[in-house]
């Protein structure tokens, strides 16, 4: 089995892909860590369930100030709906991270199946992942906000 690290690694490349093509923003990804309680580190997060190699869960949150900034960057200044248009955008790139970190584990040999995410958002809200093993956290800071990718394989 890989490494967290290891496995971190495609979730990286994924997000600052996905970021800096679709929103024209660059992250700076942080050390990875393992979180210890379900508590999100931010206001919008998306989660997608994962099945195949093992089952298990991506999810991406965001603050709202990051959020923000991630949807002006995909939509411009064509915002109509903010809520609407911010719980699209999250879930959005939480799928393109998700389907381009699976590719980067395919080659590792580790194939995944991804669902459609589900987009939650308030204050103090709680993710719930679907495994009890360790989630991994990444941090990412932005000139807007952080945001964090956290991902659990049983």
């Amino acid at each position: 089995m890989s490494t967290g690290i290891e496995v971190a690694k495609p979730f990286i490349a994924a997000t600052v892909n996905v970021l800096s093509t679709m929103a024209g923003i660059t992250p700076i990804p942080g050390k990875p860590y393992v979180k210890q309680n379900n508590m999100a580190q931010g206001d919008v997060s998306a989660v997608i369930g994962i099945t195949g190699y093992k089952n298990g869960s991506i999810s991406v949150t965001f603050t709202k100030k990051c959020a923000i900034a991630l949807v002006k960057g995909m939509l411009g200044d064509d915002i109509q709906d903010v809520l609407q248009d911010t719980k699209d955008a999250v879930g959005e790139v939480t799928n393109m991270i998700s389907g381009q970190a699976r590719a980067g584990l395919a080659e590792m040999g580790m194939v995944f199946q991804g669902s459609t995410p589900s987009v939650i958002m308030g204050d103090n809200h709680s993710i719930t992942h679907i495994t009890k093993s360790p989630i991994m956290a990444i941090p990412f800071s932005t000139p807007n906000g952080d945001f964090t990718v956290e991902f659990c394989f049983e």
